[in-house]
């Protein structure tokens, strides 16, 4: 079976509502995801690092619990991240983090990695000055390697004061990806662009062919290189918490890719609308049913529903 590999920091998650601790998980963009593609019995790797802490072991016994190998996770670090979550009333998050100052890492050990398994990379962690070096070469081999390269911007406000830093990495970034999915609002904060077409346009259109802008509760627009452009639905929920649901929306595309056999040369060829509404449309019920839950990924009796 076709493997889901995802790269990305991990963190331990304490969630606030209404000022109180509500419940803590381990955490992380890229992380989420890959819980989420092991609970659902695919193949899934997950590289990373956590610290020599009881957290860190938390951590990997939870990664072994549900099905995400973890022999390369590295535990160089003293202590593993710590987020703090804070719900306001609308179930949305804004975070604080607390970790050690970042040191120069040494490199990752590379998973066997074959054509058109897929790779999850994201947030700030593929940008981060510090990992640059090593999430470059591991993107570079997956894509020599004929896989799937699936890139979730997910660049929060509190990182604006880095982009003179990460400029060229977010265009590396770009050009790596077989497909880019970010929100409005990230748009919005890099470039000052509320329009999706305009984005595609005039940022993604010389490096990458297929692109992904969601808008919260809106519809979520569809482009290509072909000239595909189309509009989905998205399923309105009554919401619990909304971390992870960007995160479950890529397993759930991730989980798609690989029940429908879509491989990268498909992606290339261009997509026929009848494949994006699959595809979509699995990524969002991923997303709803996390939104439902106060955790960061999808349920496991939602994982036994599904059939490859």
């Amino acid at each position: 079976m076709r493997k889901v590999i995802g790269i990305g920091e991990t963190v331990y998650d304490i969630v606030f509502r209404n000022g109180q601790p509500e419940v803590a998980v381990p955490g992380g963009s890229t992380f989420n995801s890959m819980i989420s593609v092991g609970r659902c019995g695919i193949p899934a790797v997950f590289l990373s690092e956590v610290g020599k802490d009881k957290v860190g072991d938390i951590i990997l016994d939870f990664m072994a619990a549900n099905g995400v190998e973890s022999g390369y996770v590295s535990r160089l670090s003293t202590k593993t991240p710590v987020s703090l979550a804070f719900l306001d009333g609308n179930n949305d998050a804004s975070y604080t983090f607390y970790r050690d100052p970042v040191v120069d890492r040494t490199d990752f050990s590379y998973p066997d990695i074959d054509r058109d398994d897929v790779v999850l990379f994201g947030s700030f962690y593929a940008l981060n000055p510090a990992c640059r070096g090593i999430v470059r070469r591991f993107l570079q081999h997956a894509k020599d390697r004929g896989a799937i390269l699936y890139y979730d911007v997910n660049f929060r406000p509190s990182h604006i004061k880095d982009l003179g830093d990460i400029g060229d990495a977010l265009w590396e970034n770009f050009s790596f990806a077989d497909v880019v999915r970010g929100s409005h609002e990230d748009f919005i904060t890099l470039f000052g662009m509320d329009d999706a077409r305009q984005v595609f346009s005039e940022k993604l259109l010389s490096r990458c062919g297929n692109f992904i802008c969601t808008f919260g509760p809106s519809p979520l627009k569809v482009i290509d290189i072909h000239g595909l452009e189309e509009e989905y639905p998205v399923e309105q929920v009554e919401t619990v918490s909304t971390i992870g649901a960007g995160d479950s929306f890529n397993a759930g595309f991730a989980y798609g890719l690989v029940r429908d056999g879509i491989t990268r040369d498909m992606l290339h060829d261009g997509l026929r609308k009848e494949q994006w509404s699959r595809l979509v449309g699995c990524a969002g019920s991923f997303s709803s049913c996390c939104c439902k839950s106060s955790f960061n990924y999808i349920t496991t009796d939602f994982a036994s529903t599904l059939k490859l």
